[in-house]
């Protein structure tokens, strides 16, 4: 269980669950800035600097990540796993949208889209509209922030500002959603803040707004060690502790279910087909990482697709 969420908690793009995605979208702004990036997103680091000061500022300070990682190397190699494992998980998605659009589909659907910036900063086809929701203060934020700069999508985006465990399936059918046409969806950085029969209901409204021949892809967390999760508890509390602000407890916001459903299991059970990877498996592939304790057990979470016959 969560012990910092109730049923009809809100956010805005600084606290609870819309703070993580600014660490997010932190994460993303280091990756482009590296010389080889795995992904580009130059609209990340605009979405940070204007959230103002919070913990996600270490995640762009070469110099103090470096005296963190002088001060604790294991410390220093979970830093580089955190910001690594962001990028790969946002080009398996990217890649992912690329074949969707690929095989014809032309509406998407990116739930509790948070500071995702697929939007703008990808290349979509002609007659492609896109479906974020969230939140309407995360939306808000976004759209006004990226507005300021100058910057707009470069695809027909609706906003549907609601929170997923309201009524959203009638909120997307007003936007100009149309389930009678495949749809590419996508779950990413969502399930693990959810209660598991939260879960099973949201892939069962999917599973009733998909056509045949729409696809679904979804992060999903594995149920860790309580051993695990305090280590990890102890070593952000390290890292916020040297950054000078307040630490997140980002395990308290999210839901420890054991009942928690396989989302490449539930898919197949419900008539789609589908695939899952370990994430860890989908970083040794691309080279992106380091070996630590946590990374020699059960990996941290699977990416699972689907595609419904």
């Amino acid at each position: 269980m969560s012990s910092q969420r109730t049923d009809n908690d809100t956010w805005d793009i600084v606290s609870s669950v819309g703070a993580t995605a600014v660490m997010v979208a932190a994460a993303r702004a280091a990756e482009t800035a590296r010389p080889e990036p795995l992904i580009y997103d130059p609209y990340a680091k605009i979405l940070v600097a204007d959230a103002g000061a919070g913990v996600w500022d270490f995640m762009l300070d070469d110099e103090l990540v470096s005296k963190i990682g002088a001060a604790d190397p294991e410390i220093a190699a979970v830093i580089e796993n955190m910001g690594s494992y962001q990028a790969v998980r946002t080009h398996f998605f990217d890649d992912f949208f690329a074949a969707a659009v690929g095989s014809g589909i032309r509406q998407v659907v990116i739930l509790a889209s948070g500071l995702d910036s697929r939007a703008f900063r990808l290349a979509w086809p002609a007659g492609t509209t896109l479906f974020e929701i969230d939140q309407p203060k995360v939306l808000e934020y976004k759209a006004a922030t990226l507005a300021l700069h100058g910057v707009g999508p470069t695809v027909d985006r609706r906003e549907v500002a609601i929170d997923l465990r309201q009524d959203w399936p009638t909120a997307l059918v007003n936007a100009g959603f149309d389930s009678t046409q495949p749809t590419a969806w996508l779950a990413e950085g969502l399930l693990m803040y959810l209660p598991a029969d939260a879960q099973d209901r949201l892939f069962t409204q999917i599973n009733e707004l998909s056509a045949p021949g729409s696809r679904v892809a979804a992060e999903s967390m594995g149920i860790q060690a309580e051993e695990r999760r305090e280590r990890m508890r102890e070593r952000f509390a390290m890292i916020t502790a040297q950054v000078g602000v307040e630490p997140m407890d980002i395990a308290a916001l999210t839901y420890e279910d054991p009942d928690r459903a396989d989302v490449a299991v539930w898919l197949t059970e419900h008539g789609w087909r589908s695939e899952a990877v370990a994430s860890d498996d989908e970083m040794r592939r691309l080279g992106r990482i380091v070996e630590t304790a946590d990374t020699s057990e059960e990996s941290f979470s699977t990416f699972a697709t689907g595609v419904k016959r």
